[in-house]
């Protein structure tokens, strides 16, 4: 403890990859909240983790990087270049745990590797600082989060993030700690189309007896409870009630308007969705009674806290490149560390999309002027599940402290496989039914389809529906994935060897 100072000191590390504008906004609220709660302990360090794959991205990063740099803020922009002179600096077998990158094109490695790298990074600097704690957030979130008010969504700087942190890791026994989001989902949407169908379908159906020149009543004095992953449309899978019901739809415009205005912008907004958006099922703040501490399960790597000294802890199987890093991650925490891996009410506003209802960059999902393919987001979810379903069914083997065989582990991997298959396949053909639902509304004779702004944005969006989630297969669990799976979950113990000699040679 330098100079015997008991207060911890803070590290934030904010990987990005070309959005600069959505950057730009995290950092304007991190400057916000600091003037809110001032921090009397000295300077902020920042790592700016730069995983971009346009110049002109980490042009403007590093322009950010310099402008934001004021009253105790101190940003290092950690470029591509950088990470790839640190990764080729690695013996050989230890560079395996990133997986292949090219170094003409080191940009674009995706989140978990990017994360990785930086976790490498910060142990040559803080290896030896006992009260240094490091939190990592995502580049679309805000330090900001949201509460419904009698009028509608009210953003606020309500939570003193730095003091929250240090009084909780105050506990010597906690090594790892993670809040959630509000506002935008944290998952793909990939899963969360059937629950946005409910809500659009039971909204119209109730428009269908209004006059569109009507005063607008969705207007609900208290905003809906969705409850946890009331988005997601398998929420059964991951111990959560199911959202099968229509949640009312809140309209959020401000000052009088009518039925057609609510429409059109929530019409305006369906484009999103596709990007991550879900526009009737946000989630909000609700205060409690202290930290509202409790054992966790799942790290949000959007936001999450960890003690130097636990930099041991890396984002196992990056190089696949699957959703659902966070999950997997936090169920090897939790059958490692129990109490030392814990959960509390610390949100982040999360904002996957901007003014325009885009998000200014979503590896994964490909637009070609109006339409948008889902397919690859869609199988690094599938494949993405089908690795945290089979870790969960293995730690409860006993799993990674017990070794298992490779056959033992193909098992239960072809055993998930089935289950989660199966599910998809259900999914699937509830969403084929709702989808054929909102078509008939679409050809019928409702007063929206007098309307072209609203007809063509629920076209466009029905369009895109039935070609991402009707047209193609549902995901599969091949052979070839079946077998890289399991091979990478046989491979986690030698992981995690290569990572502890990592740690130890980079050690100041």
């Amino acid at each position: 403890m330098a100079g015997g100072d008991p207060h911890c000191r803070f590290c934030l590390v904010i990987p990005v990859a070309d959005r600069p504008r959505q950057l730009d906004a995290c950092l304007e609220s991190l400057q916000a909240l600091r003037r809110r709660f001032p921090n009397p302990r000295g300077r902020l360090e920042l790592l700016l983790a730069d995983d971009s794959a346009d110049p002109a991205s980490i042009a403007a990063h590093a322009a950010l990087a310099h402008r934001h740099q004021a009253g105790g803020l101190a940003i290092e922009h950690w470029t591509p270049a950088r990470q790839l002179a640190l990764l080729q600096g690695l013996p050989p077998p230890q560079r395996a745990l990133f997986g292949a990158i090219d170094p003409a094109r080191p940009g674009h490695k995706g989140a978990s590797t990017t994360r990785n790298l930086a976790l490498l990074h910060l142990q040559r600097r803080y290896a030896g600082e006992p009260r240094r704690l490091l939190w990592f957030i995502d580049s679309d979130q805000l330090f900001r989060v949201n509460r419904p008010g009698p009028t509608g969504e009210e953003e606020r700087y309500a939570i003193d993030y730095f003091a929250a942190w240090e009084r909780l890791f105050a506990d010597p026994r906690i090594e790892i700690a993670t809040g959630k989001v509000v506002g935008d989902p944290p998952v793909s949407p990939a899963v969360m189309a059937s629950t946005l169908l409910e809500d659009l379908l039971g909204l119209l159906q109730a428009l269908q007896a209004r006059a569109p020149d009507a005063p607008c009543g969705l207007h609900p004095p208290r905003a809906p409870s969705i409850g946890d992953a009331a988005y997601h449309d398998m929420a059964d899978l991951f111990g959560f009630q199911a959202g099968k019901r229509a949640i009312p739809y809140r309209c959020p415009l401000h000052g009088p308007h009518d039925q057609r205005a609510a429409l059109r912008h929530l019409s305006g907004r369906l484009d999103g969705f596709f990007d991550g958006e879900h526009p009737t099922r946000r989630s909000h703040y609700l205060p409690t009674q202290g930290l509202d501490m409790r054992p966790a399960r799942t790290l949000y790597t959007g936001n999450f806290v960890l003690r130097a000294s636990a930099l041991r802890w890396f984002i196992p199987f990056a190089p696949l490149r699957l959703r659902m890093a966070g999950p997997t991650l936090g169920r090897i925490l939790r059958s490692a560390l129990g109490d030392g891996f814990v959960s509390v009410n610390l949100p982040m506003l999360h904002r996957r999309t901007q003014a325009d209802a885009r998000a200014e960059c979503r590896p994964g999902i490909e637009r070609r002027a109006a339409s948008v393919d889902l397919s690859g987001e869609a199988q690094r979810q599938f494949a993405g599940d089908l690795m945290l379903f089979s870790v969960e069914r293995l730690i409860a083997l006993g799993w990674p402290q017990e070794r298992l065989t490779a056959g033992e582990i193909g098992i239960e991997v072809e055993a998930t496989t089935a289950r989660i298959t199966r599910r998809y396949g259900e999914q699937r053909q509830a969403i084929a039914r709702a989808c054929e639902r909102l078509q008939g509304l679409l050809q019928g004779d409702d007063w929206w389809q007098r309307d072209r702004e609203i007809r063509a944005a629920l076209e466009a969006f029905s369009t895109n529906l039935r070609h991402n989630y009707l047209e193609p297969p549902p995901p599969r669990g091949e052979r070839e994935l079946i077998a890289r799976i399991a091979a990478a979950i046989a491979d986690y113990p030698a992981q995690q060897r290569d990572w502890g000699q990592l740690l130890r040679a980079l050690a100041p």
